[in-house]
């Protein structure tokens, strides 16, 4: 079986005002059927992430779960 990447970074959360998770920048619709989207959506879906979460008002209040795994081995 071939992993599917994914941009979850473990905070979900969704913005009210965009639509947008506050960790990924995915809407609750992309989330809901990530795994059943092609390969070339996904791919669109991943180009687009980083100009979304320009537009998310606040940005999470706790620490990830991937950070902080970070931080405790030392690598932040």
């Amino acid at each position: 079986m071939t992993a599917i990447e994914s941009p979850c970074i473990l905070v979900c959360s969704i913005d009210m005002k965009t639509g947008f998770c506050f960790g990924c920048g995915r809407t609750r619709d992309e989330i809901a059927t990530w795994l059943t989207m092609t390969p070339e959506v996904r791919r669109t879906v991943m180009a687009e992430l980083p100009a979304r979460l320009e537009t998310v008002e606040r940005r999470p209040r706790r620490e990830t779960r991937r950070v902080r795994m970070a931080r405790e081995r030392g690598m932040l």
